[in-house]
């Protein structure tokens, strides 16, 4: 695997209400690879990856997209350099068809025949309303979306949420094969095995910092480890 480093943070702090939620946090995503970010309710994961897009300010840190420090770009500015967010929402465009939905995303003389070719499932709703498919389908909308902006990065916050576990093994396997053709993937994911088992690499956050960082299959074999950095309990370990 190419290990070219396409986003990094370094020491990144974010504030909220005037309340520290995520400290000094610093990792990297490689292209071509899923790095998963591991964590309890309330560890700050969603925060770190609002802060990464630009959704929310940083208080202090350095973020590269490639060799570009892009923490001072507005958001819009962030997803033009290459770096794509899918939120937890899944918002679609409720009362356009599928196919218009992905038609919106498109830049320049890009088709959906990529997102359709990854999610062939869209194929037989493109002219459905996209607020009348499943939950499944919808996120798949969402993170084909993100896709025809060609970004470098994509942030995936929680996309197994709400939806049954063959759902979400179909949707893993997706993002495996999008890293496996040069995207970098960071992502949040309550499923930490289903998570561990396509990830390159592994973070897990508590109380807003990372205290684990390395390869993925410790965590996936040893639960009651995992469990312990879940809570904060066990202690901080590096294998970057």
């Amino acid at each position: 695997m190419d290990s070219v480093s396409v986003l990094s943070l370094e020491d990144v702090t974010v504030d909220r209400s005037g309340l520290t939620i995520v400290r000094g946090v610093s990792l990297r995503v490689d292209r071509g690879s899923v790095t998963v970010l591991l964590g309890a309710n309330g560890a700050g994961k969603t925060t770190l990856l609002e802060g990464v897009s630009g959704a929310v300010p940083i208080a202090s840190g350095r973020i590269r997209l490639g060799e570009q420090r892009v923490e001072k770009l507005r958001a819009w500015r962030r997803a033009r350099a290459g770096l794509a967010h899918v939120e937890q929402n899944r918002t679609v465009f409720r009362e356009m068809s599928v196919l218009d939905n992905l038609r919106a995303a498109c830049r320049h003389d890009d088709t959906p025949d990529r997102v359709l070719d990854l999610f062939p499932e869209l194929r037989k709703q493109l002219h459905a309303r996209a607020g009348l498919l499943s939950g499944g389908e919808q996120q798949m909308l969402v993170v084909g979306r993100a896709l025809l902006g060609r970004p470098k990065v994509l942030l995936i916050d929680e996309m197994s949420l709400g939806l049954a576990p063959i759902v979400v093994a179909r949707l893993a396997h997706a993002v495996r094969r999008l890293a496996d053709g040069g995207v970098g993937v960071l992502l949040v994911e309550q499923f930490a095995a289903l998570a561990l088992g396509i990830a390159d690499r592994a973070y897990v956050m508590a109380r807003g910092g990372i205290v684990y960082s390395g390869d993925g299959r410790r965590l996936r074999h040893d639960e009651g480890y995992l469990r312990a950095l879940y809570l904060g309990d066990a202690h901080t370990q590096s294998g970057v």
